[in-house]
């Protein structure tokens, strides 16, 4: 496999679901030894992705389609059902706010942290440590423990790491929408200085002009299935027709 492919086959994922949990620690008790009441819930079914290596591809969807979960197993944080997803080269990724920081560890300890998460030396994380301060922009709160942070600190501090290690592979959540617009604006001009370097960037988003705009290819999920694949604009106009649509019929079932 190419360095920055990523390729997903046949690909399920389920969690389980318990009903009736217990609401107090003396009911949970009670219950020991008892079988649990639970169902199967199927969060993505058989699917199949190739991403090239310096793509810039994205997943769309609504909420609960499955994009997320989709991220966090090419990300190996979860492990498909069934089904094998390859991929090569050095992966960083900024999938939820505070991803991968611990809350009593200062902000420089945990850029350490992420770096040796990422199999990173420490001589490595200190000589890329003042681009990272510069591009967070959290000042000296980079010797205060993250713990105190605002969500915006997080995530500036978060994406800093992300990008500032070389990453062959860069997966990123929507969570960058937590930044301010100014914030948000250097982010894509990074990632798109990181595209033009060679690196594949898999987006997850909601702004569907934001994906129109900077992806070569997006996944359309639905309900779990891959429901279209293709190029940026024609999956962007056909997922923007099908919200219209359902949005019609709401109306029409309401009245």
């Amino acid at each position: 496999m190419t360095v920055g492919a990523i390729a997903v086959r046949d690909v399920s994922k389920k969690f389980r679901l318990e009903r009736n949990r217990p609401s107090s620690l003396k009911e949970a008790l009670l219950r020991l030894g008892r079988p649990r009441d639970a169902d199967d819930f199927w969060v993505l079914r058989d699917i199949n992705l190739d991403i090239a290596p310096g793509a810039f591809f994205g997943l769309i969807g609504h909420n609960g389609s499955g994009k997320s979960t989709q991220l966090r197993l090419m990300a190996a944080i979860h492990r498909p059902t069934t089904g094998d997803i390859e991929s090569d080269g050095r992966l960083s990724a900024l999938l939820e706010l505070g991803s991968g920081f611990h809350p009593d560890l200062t902000g420089r300890e945990n850029v350490f942290l992420n770096g040796a998460m990422l199999g990173l030396t420490r001589k490595q994380m200190a000589a890329s440590m003042d681009r990272i301060i510069e591009f967070s922009g959290i000042g000296d709160f980079i010797d205060e423990p993250v713990k105190i942070y605002s969500s915006g600190m997080y995530v500036r501090l978060g994406f800093a790491v992300a990008v500032n290690v070389d990453p062959e592979i860069l997966l990123v959540d929507e969570v960058i929408a937590v930044g301010d617009e100014e914030f948000q604006r250097r982010c894509m001009e990074h990632m798109g200085k990181l595209r033009a370097g060679g690196t594949t960037i898999v987006l997850v988003s909601h702004q569907a002009q934001l994906m129109s705009d900077l992806c070569d290819t997006i996944g359309w999920l639905d309900h779990g299935r891959l429901r279209q694949l293709g190029p940026a604009e024609e999956i962007v106009a056909s997922y923007l027709a099908n919200v219209d649509a359902a949005g019609d019929n709401t109306l029409t079932t309401r009245d």
